[in-house]
């Protein structure tokens, strides 16, 4: 029998958007816990032959993939996975292979963010709740300025949304195309242009070397003290430590975040704390339109590679 491993099932919600019953011959696992500790993670994989990795929440470097001689099928759900050391796992004989995922849900959760910060609606939300009314004033978006750092597929929705809100929108990545971003109605500029004119800075960048720590305090340093900083990218294109300092010292106006270095959050982590902020649990891919993609395609993969027929497989 075919022993199936779903990994990170934070909300153990795997299991009803996909018929995984109509695996052949397969025990379907589903772990709730994120399992940190190598020693246990070795012991929970061990004799898998397939496993089920959400999103990058469980790395696979080549010193894990060595460690499960059973494994023959890694599932990343989408088609990008960082975490996953892909040659490796093709040298040692696993096939990787990933899934579908729609591209609304992350660049919708940017404008959420966003506009809960600018209207700052969780702080009268509370005080509606606590029996107070119109303690904030906010700040409106139309005419203003929003900087997306990346105009990839995520980054053009973003942009179009700001220009649907009346913004001007800027542009700045290291491999950007100018005729392209004004193609697109989006102004290409320097990064130090982008920070120092941006009300609105929104992250939109993949994490590679050279996009580690992106903003930085120099880069935090040349925001207006009016602006804000979106990240629903990854948690790493950021210094936490620095964007914690200009929160707390007042240097920006407020930063929503869906991403962090660490995640889960760890409970005594100084976001928690810091004032004008939005924090969300890495929710920008999670809707239900995403999750029946997700595993409708991994029970669809691991059913192909049983029957020999192709999958998705990843690229290095």
């Amino acid at each position: 029998m075919t022993r199936v491993v779903v990994l990170d099932d934070y909300q153990a919600i795997a299991g009803r958007y996909a018929h995984w019953d109509r695996l052949p011959d397969a025990s379907v696992e589903f772990v709730t816990d994120h399992v940190t500790d190598r020693t246990a993670l070795v012991g929970l994989l061990r004799g898998a032959d397939v496993v089920v990795a959400m999103r990058e929440r469980t790395p696979f470097p080549a010193d894990l993939l060595a460690a499960l001689p059973d494994l023959r099928l890694l599932v990343t759900t989408g088609m990008r996975n960082a975490a996953v050391d892909v040659a490796a796992a093709r040298a040692a004989g696993i096939t990787v292979c990933g899934t579908g995922a729609p591209q609304g849900p992350a660049a919708e959760l940017t404008w959420a963010l966003l506009l809960a910060l600018v209207r700052q609606i969780p702080a009268e939300d509370a005080a509606v709740r606590a029996g107070g009314w119109q303690h904030t004033v906010g700040t409106s978006l139309a005419g203003r300025t929003l900087g997306l750092m990346g105009l990839g597929r995520l980054g053009q929705r973003v942009a179009r949304m700001g220009q649907a809100f009346e913004m001007d929108v800027l542009a700045w990545s290291q491999h950007l195309e100018p005729d392209f971003a004004r193609s697109l109605g989006v102004e290409p500029v320097t990064k130090t242009e982008l920070l120092r004119r941006a009300d609105v800075v929104s992250l939109h960048l993949r994490l590679s070397d050279r996009t580690r720590g992106v903003v930085g305090a120099d880069e935090l340093a040349l925001m207006k003290p009016t602006a804000y900083l979106i990240n629903t990218s990854r948690g790493p294109l950021v210094d936490e430590a620095a964007l914690v300092t200009a929160l707390t010292s007042g240097r920006i106006a407020g930063a929503g975040l869906d991403v962090f270095d660490v995640e889960p959050l760890p409970p005594d982590h100084a976001l928690r704390s810091a004032p004008r902020t939005v924090l969300t649990p890495h929710i920008g891919y999670g809707t239900h339109d995403t999750y029946q993609q997700y595993f409708t395609d991994a029970v669809e993969d691991i059913e192909a590679y049983l029957a020999g027929q192709p999958v998705r497989v990843l690229a290095d």
